[in-house]
């Protein structure tokens, strides 16, 4: 009983795991790592690529068993024998790489392993009033239960990830960068959503690489590094400076830094493009030495036009034009050839080689300098993989390591690394940094900023404001499939792009091209 003149006894954690490790061969992936979240909060879990963060959650879900340590819910020892008792004893998970069935429909997703039934039946029609209720929360009536989620966006499937957590009704709810798919709109219906789940006494454990979000909606973080837990606290009264020295273990002065360029001639020219369904119409040129930003919704037609561009998909009307000559059409390979190159949003299926090892996967798409008398020289692959290895900060155990079994970021570090292996002029960035932690992202925008110091020509696709802003010489926003005129990003503001994006101001024709590499 409480003395009544001191204050209650806190309430015990709803989740405590103590001194947690785990290695893997000779890498230790987990050190002692203590985590406590609370009972109805959002508690932030922070580190660079690698740091051990996705190890952590997969332990907790029990994907993965850890060596040493031990895990309390609710006051009772917790220790699950797999993925579906956690998800019984109460712990859902969002992971950062999606784990959906694609060709399943999106209420079966939501529902997998969980089905309601009678007598060994599946109760279809509660089925898809469980997933009906789930996805009404993330207010998009455009998902329906009944689609195939393979033919959702990567977004749409990531909203898809989401609805099942909600579905389980869970007392513990892991996010894996959710929102690395999603757009500024999306993000604040998420946002809705947690705060929601906060207030229902729900405890959420928020992964993130975007500590503006992380300053959004947690309410306090634990910060690993090495696999170490390094520290933690209030994030209110944590300054974001102090949060990124803890992550990255030094001072971070610029995350945005300009590389001095200068913008030359038009290399890329897209003379009314449209595709089956989008993009509707898009003229655009973009110029040697030019970043040149793409903004908009899911859905909007960003990653069709690139798509289309570079072979992907088909064209159904318009003109494509590189360098001077008409590519319309035109497959990837041909389009390789030309010197462009196409890093895609959906890095597991068309990213990356997933059986292959980092060295196959920064190489396959360029063999010619590894070509001895028909012979293919792997050691000249690894020597080359080696050198972007370093470049790049890829967190590996070498150019042999499979790639599958590098962290998110780093996986995405090898999909950048392979585009410029290829030594493409015209690059194609299809959310680029997604899944990269804020020091990772910061070498990336110096990279891409001496890329273009090269006379590389980058069109750049990304969900995510500042960077477009902060990076970009130039920027456009689609909307239904029609792209608004691009403007120097010193034209823009966030509310400007946001207006246009949700169709409240026309996009407008393509005519701005002159005005803006004036």
């Amino acid at each position: 009983m409480n003395d009544p003149g001191n204050k209650p006894t806190p309430a015990p954690p709803r989740l405590r795991m103590t001194g947690i490790s785990k290695a893997f061969g000779s890498t230790r992936a987990l050190v002692d790592v203590d985590l406590e979240v609370r009972s109805g909060e959002v508690h932030a879990l922070v580190g660079e690529n690698g740091a051990g963060k996705s190890t952590l959650v997969k332990v907790l879900s029990g994907a993965i068993g850890a060596d040493a340590g031990r895990m309390v819910l609710d006051g009772r020892p917790y220790a699950p024998g797999g993925p579906l008792a956690a998800r019984a004893a109460g712990v859902a998970m969002i992971y950062q790489e999606l784990s959906l069935a694609p060709h399943l429909s999106v209420e079966e997703n939501v529902l997998l392993g969980v089905e309601p039934a009678r007598l060994g039946f599946v109760r279809r029609r509660s089925m898809r009033e469980h997933a009906q209720q789930a996805l009404a929360l993330l207010h998009h009536p455009d998902i329906h239960p009944a689609a195939r989620v393979g033919d959702l966006s990567i977004g749409g499937q990531q909203l898809v990830e989401v609805a099942r957590a909600l579905a389980a009704r869970a007392r513990v709810v892991v996010m894996d960068e959710p929102t690395s798919s999603l757009t500024q709109t999306d993000t604040e219906i998420l946002f809705e959503v947690i705060r929601r789940l906060r207030e229902s006494g729900v405890s959420v454990i928020y992964i993130s690489h975007f500590l503006e979000e992380v300053r959004a909606i947690a309410d306090r973080f634990t910060v690993l590094r090495d696999g170490r837990s390094v520290g933690g606290g209030v994030v209110a009264d944590t300054p974001t400076p102090e949060i990124i020295r803890l992550m990255v273990g030094r001072e971070l002065q610029d995350i945005y830094r300009r590389t001095p360029h200068r913008v030359g001639e038009p290399v890329l020219d897209l003379s009314g493009l449209g595709g089956r369904r989008l993009p509707r119409g898009v003229s655009l040129e973009l110029s040697r030495g030019e970043i040149l930003g793409i903004s908009g919704l899911i859905g909007s037609g960003r990653t069709e036009l690139v798509r289309a561009i570079f072979g992907l998909d088909p064209v159904a009307a318009g003109q494509v034009r590189v360098a001077g000559v008409t590519s319309t059409g035109w497959p990837p390979p041909r389009m390789l050839a030309r010197g462009v190159g196409l890093l895609s949003e959906d890095r597991k299926n068309e990213g990356l080689a997933a059986n292959l090892t980092v060295a196959d996967n920064l190489t396959l798409s360029r063999l010619r300098p590894y070509v001895r008398a028909g012979l293919l020289s792997r050691r000249g692959m690894r020597q080359a993989s080696a050198e972007w290895i370093k470049r790049l900060g890829i967190r590996t155990q070498g150019p042999d390591q499979p790639v599958t079994s590098l962290s998110g970021g780093n996986q995405q570090k090898v999909a950048i690394a392979r585009l410029l292996h290829q030594e493409a002029d015209v690059l194609l960035l299809d959310e680029p940094t997604r899944g990269i932690d804020v020091g990772s992202k910061a070498d990336v925008y110096v990279l891409i900023g001496e890329l273009a110091a090269q006379g590389k020509a980058i069109l750049w696709i990304s969900s995510y404001l500042p960077e477009l802003l902060g990076v970009c010489d130039t920027l456009a926003v689609m909307h239904r499939g029609l792209l608004s005129e691009k403007r120097p990003v010193g034209r823009w503001t966030p509310e400007a792009i946001m207006h246009v994006a949700t169709g409240t101001e026309a996009p407008g024709p393509a005519t701005g091209d002159k005005e803006a590499r004036a």
